[in-house]
């Protein structure tokens, strides 16, 4: 009786076991898309391209918003390697803290640290980015990362409380390392920008400029003045 009691015991504990395996990891969350309804309202956004454009078909995509002690930035572009934002004293290219998001030959969108010198950027491996997340699908990447608002002073992290010029740019990249942008004048805000306030700011791309520029307006009121005077 002990003998069938004990192969009793163990085909049960061996069944109750085989029935309730090792918990798997869970499973990764989805991208959460980028919401552009906030976007003047409880984030501030800057958009690049066509007219009405939003995350998902701008040239170039950037929001923030404050949370707590650190600031939350999402990205996007149209491209198959990188999107950043740098952060400026001036309107140039030099001296500036650069986030960028970079699709590498895995297909893993990783936010790397850059710092610019001169007109090429280092990456430094001091990176205060956190809560990363990234992903390349059609044709895009889009990230989302948070920051800190205030660091201790470093040349090349700065802080965030303070106004600077924001520099947007994106372009190719091999083996997952970033390459020159794609445009050779990538747009930079107009003045410089608070998280503290939140906008939407929309920039048209050079496709849509032509004709809202002060010269485009200055030349076609000239020949219209042209045109007028020289009809009989």
């Amino acid at each position: 009786y002990c003998f069938l009691f004990l192969v009793f015991y163990l085909i049960m504990t061996y069944s109750d076991y085989t029935g309730y395996p090792f918990p798997t990891a869970p499973p990764v969350d989805p991208f959460a898309k980028i919401r552009v309804d906030d976007c003047g309202k409880t984030k501030g956004c800057f958009r690049y391209g066509k007219p009405g454009c939003n995350a998902e078909t701008c040239d170039y995509f950037l929001s923030y918003r404050r949370i707590g002690a650190d600031v939350e930035f999402e990205l996007s572009a149209d491209t198959d390697g990188w999107v950043a934002v740098g952060f400026s004293s001036d309107k140039k290219m030099g001296g500036d803290d650069v986030m960028a998001c970079v699709h590498d030959d895995n297909g893993r969108v990783r936010i790397q640290h850059f710092y610019n010198v001169g007109q090429w950027a280092k990456e430094i491996q001091r990176n205060p980015a956190r809560d990363e997340e990234g992903v390349f699908e059609n044709n895009r990447v889009t990230c989302r990362f948070k920051r800190p608002v205030y660091v201790p002073r470093e040349e090349t992290i700065v802080d965030l409380h303070l106004s600077w010029y924001y520099l947007f740019a994106w372009g190719p990249a091999i083996q997952g390392s970033i390459t020159r942008h794609d445009i050779d004048s990538p747009p930079v805000s107009e003045r410089v920008v608070s998280i503290y306030k939140y906008e939407d700011i929309f920039m048209p791309s050079a496709a849509y400029q032509t004709f809202s520029s002060p010269f485009c307006l200055l030349l076609i009121v000239a020949l219209t003045f042209y045109l007028l005077m020289g009809t009989p």
